[in-house]
């Protein structure tokens, strides 16, 4: 493996749960949290002792989304829809209560925002005026991971099914249905520039799809010991990283799809407990960590 100097840079320890997601804010050294305790925060990565409550839910939040362009945070809030926070304003804007199952994950494509739900159904939001349009069942199991290539102008969805569904965004027809993993599929993510779709979930395999070729599987690597929970990219597309439940965060190469580093409790004073989410920041090149140890964690890595 390539040589990589890895720097713990700090420990926010504002929760009082797991923390399972992490979203980028306008400002790249903002960013979001969403936890177990239904608490939502906004982070400085330049002023780490100083979180700022955003919401407290009753409910934990798996998934939560920026809307830049209004400056509104859209909130899955599990068993009570979405709530929408002003930011500029800091308060709750509007609320959607469509469904009474975990939301895990939330997309938007120019207006209209993408809602994968527990049952399996996918939610189409109109945003401008704020409503519910449609809803299509795409599994008998959760919707657990979505992403967007407006390139193409489709959505893929990863399901508890183990398929990876690929909708237009146009009429939301399933264009392609990928038989991918031995088990859910917990996390999609395409690369910068669309050519790549990467796949990942329970049975800890780590998958590439060629998307010119109509996503053609070109690479399948046992990447893990135990599931992969999510992929995040670099700033610049050269590197991406995936974490999983045995606790490690892993660097790979992206142009040639080798592993890089494994950063973990025992080398790098890493997390304890299942990694769930990743943030690689265009600040200072730092990457987010979030856990179910309750912290989230920033890390320096010069290659």
């Amino acid at each position: 493996m390539s040589r990589i100097e890895v720097e713990k840079l700090d420990t926010y320890q504002g929760h009082n749960d797991s923390v399972y997601t992490l979203h980028r804010a306008t400002d790249s050294n903002r960013f979001y949290s969403g936890a177990g305790d239904g608490l939502v925060v906004q982070w400085d990565l330049s002023d780490p002792d100083n979180g700022k409550l955003i919401a407290k839910l009753d409910n934990s939040v798996y998934a939560i989304h920026l809307l830049e362009e209004a400056d509104i945070l859209a909130i899955g809030h599990n068993y009570d829809g979405v709530h929408f926070i002003d930011l500029t304003e800091k308060k709750e804007k509007a609320s959607l209560n469509f469904t009474k199952a975990a939301i895990f994950d939330i997309a938007s494509y120019q207006n209209q925002l993408y809602v994968g739900d527990g049952e399996g159904f996918l939610h189409i939001i109109c945003l401008n005026p704020l409503k519910v349009v449609d809803k299509i069942r795409l599994a008998e199991q959760s919707i657990r991971t979505l992403a967007v290539n407006s390139d193409k102008k489709e959505i893929s969805v990863g399901t508890s099914d183990n398929t990876i569904k690929i909708l237009s965004l146009i009429d939301f027809r399933i264009k392609q249905t990928l038989q991918a993993h031995e088990n859910s599929v917990f996390t999609l993510c395409y690369s910068p520039d669309y050519k790549l779709l990467l796949s990942a979930g329970r049975d800890a395999h780590l998958k590439f799809w060629d998307v010119e070729a109509g996503y053609l599987l070109i690479e399948d690597i046992v990447a893990h010991m135990f599931a992969i929970n999510n992929i995040a990219f670099s700033p610049d597309g050269k590197h991406f990283v995936t974490c999983s439940m045995d606790k490690s965060i892993k660097v790979w190469d992206a142009d040639r799809l080798k592993l890089l580093k494994v950063i973990d409790k025992a080398r790098h004073a890493g997390h304890g407990t299942s990694v769930n989410k990743l943030l690689w920041t265009g600040y200072k090149n730092q990457l987010i960590s979030a856990s179910d140890d309750r912290t989230i964690s920033t890390w320096d890595l010069k290659f």
